[in-house]
Protein backbone atom coordinates (compact mmCIF):
# COMPACT_ATOMS: atom_id res chain seq x y z
CA UNK A 1 0.00 0.00 0.00
CA UNK A 2 2.87 2.37 0.87
CA UNK A 3 4.51 2.29 -2.59
CA UNK A 4 1.11 2.64 -4.29
CA UNK A 5 0.27 5.76 -2.23
CA UNK A 6 3.75 7.19 -2.95
CA UNK A 7 3.20 6.59 -6.70
CA UNK A 8 -0.22 8.34 -6.61
CA UNK A 9 1.28 11.31 -4.74
CA UNK A 10 4.12 11.50 -7.29
CA UNK A 11 1.63 11.49 -10.19
CA UNK A 12 -0.41 14.25 -8.51
CA UNK A 13 2.76 16.27 -7.95
CA UNK A 14 3.86 15.86 -11.59
CA UNK A 15 0.39 16.89 -12.75
CA UNK A 16 0.83 20.26 -11.02
CA UNK A 17 4.21 21.10 -12.55
CA UNK A 18 4.37 23.45 -15.56
CA UNK A 19 8.19 23.55 -15.86
CA UNK A 20 9.56 20.00 -16.02
CA UNK A 21 12.99 20.68 -17.49
CA UNK A 22 14.73 19.15 -20.48
CA UNK A 23 14.72 15.31 -20.62
CA UNK A 24 18.04 15.18 -22.55
CA UNK A 25 19.84 17.84 -20.62
CA UNK A 26 23.43 18.98 -21.13
CA UNK A 27 24.40 22.23 -19.39
CA UNK A 28 27.42 23.02 -21.62
CA UNK A 29 25.62 23.86 -24.89
CA UNK A 30 22.95 25.76 -22.90
CA UNK A 31 25.68 27.86 -21.24
CA UNK A 32 27.24 28.52 -24.65
CA UNK A 33 23.86 29.58 -26.11
CA UNK A 34 23.38 32.06 -23.25
CA UNK A 35 26.94 33.37 -23.68
CA UNK A 36 26.37 34.04 -27.38
CA UNK A 37 22.95 35.59 -26.68
CA UNK A 38 24.39 38.41 -24.60
CA UNK A 39 25.72 41.44 -26.45
CA UNK A 40 28.04 42.84 -23.81
CA UNK A 41 30.27 39.78 -24.02
CA UNK A 42 30.61 39.44 -27.76
CA UNK A 43 31.80 36.30 -29.51
CA UNK A 44 35.30 35.02 -30.07
CA UNK A 45 36.08 33.88 -33.64
CA UNK A 46 39.08 32.29 -35.31
CA UNK A 47 41.17 34.69 -37.41
CA UNK A 48 40.96 32.18 -40.28
CA UNK A 49 37.24 32.89 -40.64
CA UNK A 50 35.70 35.99 -42.23
CA UNK A 51 35.09 38.45 -39.41
CA UNK A 52 33.15 41.41 -40.70
CA UNK A 53 32.55 43.97 -37.99
CA UNK A 54 35.19 42.33 -35.77
CA UNK A 55 38.28 44.08 -34.43
CA UNK A 56 41.50 42.40 -33.32
CA UNK A 57 42.13 42.76 -29.61
CA UNK A 58 45.27 42.42 -27.61
CA UNK A 59 43.44 40.70 -24.77
CA UNK A 60 44.05 37.10 -23.74
CA UNK A 61 41.93 34.60 -25.73
CA UNK A 62 39.69 32.07 -23.98
CA UNK A 63 41.16 28.79 -22.76
CA UNK A 64 41.48 26.20 -25.51
CA UNK A 65 41.42 28.76 -28.36
CA UNK A 66 43.85 28.23 -31.24
CA UNK A 67 45.69 31.00 -33.11
CA UNK A 68 44.88 34.70 -33.10
CA UNK A 69 41.32 35.52 -32.09
CA UNK A 70 39.17 38.52 -32.75
CA UNK A 71 36.18 39.74 -30.79
CA UNK A 72 33.05 40.39 -32.84
CA UNK A 73 31.14 43.60 -32.31
CA UNK A 74 28.03 42.68 -30.29
CA UNK A 75 24.87 42.56 -32.38
CA UNK A 76 22.48 43.05 -29.44
CA UNK A 77 21.13 40.74 -26.77
CA UNK A 78 19.12 37.81 -28.09
CA UNK A 79 16.34 37.80 -25.48
CA UNK A 80 14.43 35.00 -27.18
CA UNK A 81 17.41 32.63 -26.90
CA UNK A 82 17.59 33.42 -23.16
CA UNK A 83 13.84 32.75 -22.79
CA UNK A 84 14.06 29.48 -24.75
CA UNK A 85 16.81 28.13 -22.50
CA UNK A 86 15.89 29.35 -19.02
CA UNK A 87 12.08 28.92 -19.08
CA UNK A 88 12.39 25.38 -20.46
CA UNK A 89 14.79 24.08 -17.82
CA UNK A 90 14.06 23.08 -14.24
CA UNK A 91 15.64 25.06 -11.40
CA UNK A 92 18.13 22.26 -10.73
CA UNK A 93 19.14 22.34 -14.42
CA UNK A 94 19.53 26.15 -14.31
CA UNK A 95 21.99 25.75 -11.40
CA UNK A 96 24.06 23.34 -13.52
CA UNK A 97 23.98 25.79 -16.45
CA UNK A 98 25.29 28.53 -14.13
CA UNK A 99 28.19 26.27 -13.04
CA UNK A 100 29.03 25.42 -16.65
CA UNK A 101 28.85 29.13 -17.63
CA UNK A 102 31.34 30.01 -14.87
CA UNK A 103 33.66 27.13 -15.84
CA UNK A 104 33.62 27.92 -19.57
CA UNK A 105 33.63 31.72 -19.54
CA UNK A 106 34.79 32.76 -16.06
CA UNK A 107 31.70 34.86 -15.41
CA UNK A 108 28.79 34.66 -13.00
CA UNK A 109 25.67 33.91 -15.07
CA UNK A 110 23.19 35.79 -12.86
CA UNK A 111 25.39 38.90 -12.74
CA UNK A 112 25.86 38.77 -16.52
CA UNK A 113 22.10 38.49 -17.07
CA UNK A 114 21.56 41.47 -14.74
CA UNK A 115 24.02 43.57 -16.73
CA UNK A 116 22.45 42.64 -20.07
CA UNK A 117 18.73 42.81 -19.25
CA UNK A 118 16.53 45.43 -17.65
CA UNK A 119 13.12 46.12 -16.11
CA UNK A 120 10.50 43.48 -15.36
CA UNK A 121 12.06 40.99 -17.78
CA UNK A 122 15.37 41.17 -15.88
CA UNK A 123 13.52 40.73 -12.56
CA UNK A 124 11.79 37.59 -13.86
CA UNK A 125 14.91 36.00 -15.37
CA UNK A 126 17.00 36.69 -12.27
CA UNK A 127 14.22 35.15 -10.11
CA UNK A 128 14.49 31.97 -12.20
CA UNK A 129 18.21 31.74 -11.45
CA UNK A 130 17.83 31.61 -7.65
CA UNK A 131 17.54 28.20 -5.97
CA UNK A 132 13.91 28.05 -4.64
CA UNK A 133 14.53 28.58 -0.92
CA UNK A 134 17.13 31.28 -1.54
CA UNK A 135 14.63 33.07 -3.78
CA UNK A 136 11.93 33.04 -1.12
CA UNK A 137 14.46 34.18 1.50
CA UNK A 138 15.38 37.06 -0.85
CA UNK A 139 11.71 38.02 -1.27
CA UNK A 140 11.28 38.12 2.52
CA UNK A 141 14.48 40.11 2.96
CA UNK A 142 13.46 42.62 0.26
CA UNK A 143 10.03 42.99 1.88
CA UNK A 144 11.69 44.26 5.05
CA UNK A 145 14.17 46.62 3.38
CA UNK A 146 13.78 50.36 3.01
CA UNK A 147 10.87 52.48 4.11
CA UNK A 148 7.75 50.52 5.02
CA UNK A 149 7.43 46.77 5.30
CA UNK A 150 5.58 44.83 2.59
CA UNK A 151 3.53 42.77 5.05
CA UNK A 152 1.54 41.13 2.23
CA UNK A 153 4.65 39.36 0.90
CA UNK A 154 5.61 38.05 4.35
CA UNK A 155 2.05 36.89 5.09
CA UNK A 156 1.76 35.13 1.70
CA UNK A 157 4.98 33.15 2.11
CA UNK A 158 4.66 32.23 5.81
CA UNK A 159 0.98 31.20 5.63
CA UNK A 160 1.31 29.03 2.52
CA UNK A 161 4.48 27.00 3.10
CA UNK A 162 4.96 23.71 4.94
CA UNK A 163 7.11 23.27 8.02
CA UNK A 164 9.96 21.75 5.96
CA UNK A 165 9.78 24.57 3.42
CA UNK A 166 9.86 27.20 6.17
CA UNK A 167 12.85 25.49 7.79
CA UNK A 168 14.77 25.61 4.48
CA UNK A 169 13.80 29.26 3.90
CA UNK A 170 15.03 30.21 7.39
CA UNK A 171 18.31 28.37 6.78
CA UNK A 172 18.82 30.09 3.38
CA UNK A 173 17.95 33.48 4.93
CA UNK A 174 20.58 33.10 7.65
CA UNK A 175 23.22 31.92 5.16
CA UNK A 176 22.60 34.78 2.70
CA UNK A 177 21.91 37.68 5.06
CA UNK A 178 23.73 36.70 8.26
CA UNK A 179 20.73 37.21 10.51
CA UNK A 180 17.74 35.27 11.83
CA UNK A 181 14.52 35.57 9.82
CA UNK A 182 12.47 35.34 13.03
CA UNK A 183 14.46 38.13 14.69
CA UNK A 184 14.23 40.35 11.60
CA UNK A 185 10.44 39.88 11.47
CA UNK A 186 10.22 40.75 15.17
CA UNK A 187 12.31 43.88 14.59
CA UNK A 188 10.27 44.95 11.57
CA UNK A 189 6.71 44.29 12.77
CA UNK A 190 4.86 44.77 16.04
CA UNK A 191 1.79 43.87 18.07
CA UNK A 192 -0.50 41.01 17.06
CA UNK A 193 0.85 41.00 13.48
CA UNK A 194 4.32 40.22 14.83
CA UNK A 195 2.86 37.44 17.00
CA UNK A 196 0.94 35.76 14.19
CA UNK A 197 3.94 35.91 11.82
CA UNK A 198 6.32 34.43 14.39
CA UNK A 199 3.72 31.78 15.20
CA UNK A 200 3.32 30.89 11.49
CA UNK A 201 7.09 30.65 11.11
CA UNK A 202 7.14 27.73 13.57
CA UNK A 203 5.22 25.61 11.04
CA UNK A 204 3.07 24.04 13.75
CA UNK A 205 0.09 23.52 11.40
CA UNK A 206 1.62 20.52 9.63
CA UNK A 207 0.01 17.18 10.40
CA UNK A 208 0.26 14.56 7.67
CA UNK A 209 -1.81 12.04 9.65
CA UNK A 210 -5.04 13.94 8.92
CA UNK A 211 -6.34 12.97 12.36
CA UNK A 212 -9.16 15.16 13.71
CA UNK A 213 -10.44 15.04 17.30
CA UNK A 214 -14.14 16.01 16.91
CA UNK A 215 -14.41 17.02 20.57
CA UNK A 216 -11.37 19.30 20.32
CA UNK A 217 -12.74 20.80 17.09
CA UNK A 218 -16.00 21.71 18.86
CA UNK A 219 -14.04 23.15 21.80
CA UNK A 220 -11.87 25.24 19.45
CA UNK A 221 -14.96 26.55 17.67
CA UNK A 222 -16.53 27.51 21.01
CA UNK A 223 -13.29 29.20 22.10
CA UNK A 224 -13.17 31.23 18.87
CA UNK A 225 -16.79 32.29 19.33
CA UNK A 226 -16.13 33.27 22.96
CA UNK A 227 -13.02 35.21 21.88
CA UNK A 228 -14.85 37.25 19.26
CA UNK A 229 -18.55 37.38 18.54
CA UNK A 230 -19.66 36.65 22.10
CA UNK A 231 -17.73 39.49 23.77
CA UNK A 232 -17.27 43.21 23.35
CA UNK A 233 -13.79 43.40 21.82
CA UNK A 234 -11.66 40.50 20.61
CA UNK A 235 -9.23 38.09 22.22
CA UNK A 236 -6.78 38.14 19.29
CA UNK A 237 -4.34 35.70 20.87
CA UNK A 238 -6.99 32.99 21.02
CA UNK A 239 -7.59 33.38 17.26
CA UNK A 240 -3.84 33.39 16.57
CA UNK A 241 -3.18 30.31 18.72
CA UNK A 242 -5.90 28.20 17.10
CA UNK A 243 -5.28 29.34 13.50
CA UNK A 244 -1.50 28.89 13.75
CA UNK A 245 -1.15 25.65 15.72
CA UNK A 246 -3.93 23.39 14.37
CA UNK A 247 -3.61 21.26 11.24
CA UNK A 248 -5.54 22.08 8.06
CA UNK A 249 -7.81 19.03 8.40
CA UNK A 250 -8.56 19.93 12.02
CA UNK A 251 -9.25 23.58 11.15
CA UNK A 252 -11.69 22.59 8.41
CA UNK A 253 -13.75 20.80 11.07
CA UNK A 254 -13.39 23.80 13.42
CA UNK A 255 -14.72 26.14 10.70
CA UNK A 256 -17.75 23.86 10.20
CA UNK A 257 -18.52 23.78 13.92
CA UNK A 258 -17.95 27.54 14.22
CA UNK A 259 -20.56 28.27 11.55
CA UNK A 260 -23.11 26.19 13.45
CA UNK A 261 -22.45 28.11 16.68
CA UNK A 262 -22.06 31.66 15.29
CA UNK A 263 -24.45 31.42 12.30
CA UNK A 264 -21.75 33.08 10.20
CA UNK A 265 -18.50 32.00 8.58
CA UNK A 266 -15.12 32.33 10.28
CA UNK A 267 -14.12 34.73 7.46
CA UNK A 268 -17.02 37.06 8.26
CA UNK A 269 -16.13 37.04 11.94
CA UNK A 270 -12.47 37.82 11.23
CA UNK A 271 -13.52 40.74 8.99
CA UNK A 272 -15.78 42.17 11.68
CA UNK A 273 -13.40 41.58 14.60
CA UNK A 274 -10.02 42.58 13.13
CA UNK A 275 -8.61 44.96 10.51
CA UNK A 276 -5.48 45.83 8.52
CA UNK A 277 -2.54 43.44 8.22
CA UNK A 278 -3.72 41.23 11.10
CA UNK A 279 -7.03 40.67 9.29
CA UNK A 280 -5.13 39.89 6.08
CA UNK A 281 -2.89 37.39 7.89
CA UNK A 282 -5.82 35.58 9.56
CA UNK A 283 -7.84 35.46 6.33
CA UNK A 284 -4.80 34.14 4.45
CA UNK A 285 -4.45 31.26 6.92
CA UNK A 286 -8.15 30.44 6.42
CA UNK A 287 -7.86 30.63 2.61
CA UNK A 288 -4.74 28.42 2.53
CA UNK A 289 -6.51 25.95 4.83
CA UNK A 290 -9.64 25.76 2.68
CA UNK A 291 -7.90 25.55 -0.73
CA UNK A 292 -4.26 26.44 -1.31
CA UNK A 293 -4.65 26.51 -5.11
CA UNK A 294 -7.62 28.89 -4.87
CA UNK A 295 -5.53 31.17 -2.67
CA UNK A 296 -2.71 31.41 -5.23
CA UNK A 297 -5.24 31.81 -8.08
CA UNK A 298 -6.70 34.77 -6.19
CA UNK A 299 -3.24 36.30 -5.65
CA UNK A 300 -2.50 36.03 -9.38
CA UNK A 301 -5.93 37.35 -10.41
CA UNK A 302 -5.66 40.50 -8.33
CA UNK A 303 -2.04 40.99 -9.46
CA UNK A 304 -3.37 41.24 -13.02
CA UNK A 305 -6.81 42.80 -12.53
CA UNK A 306 -7.47 46.52 -12.80
CA UNK A 307 -5.11 49.38 -13.59
CA UNK A 308 -1.45 48.43 -13.35
CA UNK A 309 0.08 45.02 -12.77
CA UNK A 310 1.50 43.94 -9.39
CA UNK A 311 4.58 42.49 -11.05
CA UNK A 312 6.29 41.41 -7.82
CA UNK A 313 3.32 39.20 -6.87
CA UNK A 314 2.97 37.89 -10.43
CA UNK A 315 6.65 36.96 -10.80
CA UNK A 316 6.99 35.48 -7.30
CA UNK A 317 3.97 33.21 -7.56
CA UNK A 318 4.60 31.99 -11.10
CA UNK A 319 8.30 31.31 -10.45
CA UNK A 320 7.81 29.70 -7.01
CA UNK A 321 4.83 27.50 -8.00
CA UNK A 322 5.95 26.49 -11.54
CA UNK A 323 7.66 23.32 -10.27
CA UNK A 324 5.07 22.55 -7.59
CA UNK A 325 1.41 23.11 -8.49
CA UNK A 326 0.96 25.87 -11.08
CA UNK A 327 -1.15 23.62 -13.34
CA UNK A 328 -3.59 23.05 -10.47
CA UNK A 329 -3.62 26.79 -9.71
CA UNK A 330 -4.40 27.45 -13.40
CA UNK A 331 -7.37 25.05 -13.25
CA UNK A 332 -8.72 26.82 -10.18
CA UNK A 333 -8.11 30.21 -11.81
CA UNK A 334 -10.23 29.31 -14.87
CA UNK A 335 -12.94 27.76 -12.70
CA UNK A 336 -13.31 30.76 -10.37
CA UNK A 337 -12.65 33.69 -12.72
CA UNK A 338 -14.01 32.39 -16.04
CA UNK A 339 -10.85 33.11 -18.04
CA UNK A 340 -7.42 31.52 -18.28
CA UNK A 341 -4.34 32.74 -16.46
CA UNK A 342 -2.48 32.78 -19.78
CA UNK A 343 -5.06 35.03 -21.47
CA UNK A 344 -4.95 37.51 -18.60
CA UNK A 345 -1.14 37.60 -18.69
CA UNK A 346 -1.20 38.06 -22.48
CA UNK A 347 -3.62 40.97 -22.13
CA UNK A 348 -1.77 42.66 -19.26
CA UNK A 349 1.93 42.29 -20.14
CA UNK A 350 4.05 42.69 -23.28
CA UNK A 351 7.29 41.86 -25.05
CA UNK A 352 9.93 39.48 -23.74
CA UNK A 353 8.42 39.69 -20.24
CA UNK A 354 5.08 38.38 -21.54
CA UNK A 355 6.72 35.63 -23.63
CA UNK A 356 8.78 34.38 -20.69
CA UNK A 357 5.76 34.36 -18.34
CA UNK A 358 3.63 32.46 -20.88
CA UNK A 359 6.39 29.87 -21.34
CA UNK A 360 6.46 29.30 -17.57
CA UNK A 361 2.66 29.10 -17.33
CA UNK A 362 2.50 26.58 -20.19
CA UNK A 363 -0.48 25.54 -22.28
CA UNK A 364 -4.00 25.91 -20.92
CA UNK A 365 -5.25 22.54 -22.18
Amino acid sequence: VGWWLAWILLQMEQEGVTVKGSPHFNPDPDAETLYKAMKGIGEWMSADLPAEGCASLGSVPPLGAVGVLTLCTPAGTNEQAIIDVLTKRSNAQRQQIAKSFKAQFGKDLTETLQSELSGKFERLIVALMYPPYRYEAKELHDAMQGLGTKEGVIIEILASRTKNQLREIMKAYEEDYGSSLEEDIQADTSGYLERILVCLLQGSRDDVSGFVDPGQAVQDAQDLYAAGEKIHGTDEMKFITILCTRSATHLMRVFEEYEKIASKSIEDSIKSETHGSLEEAMLTVVKCTRNLHSYFAERLYYALKGAGTRDGTLIRNIVSRSEIDLNLIKCQFSKVYGETLGSMIAGDTSGDYKNALLNLVGSES
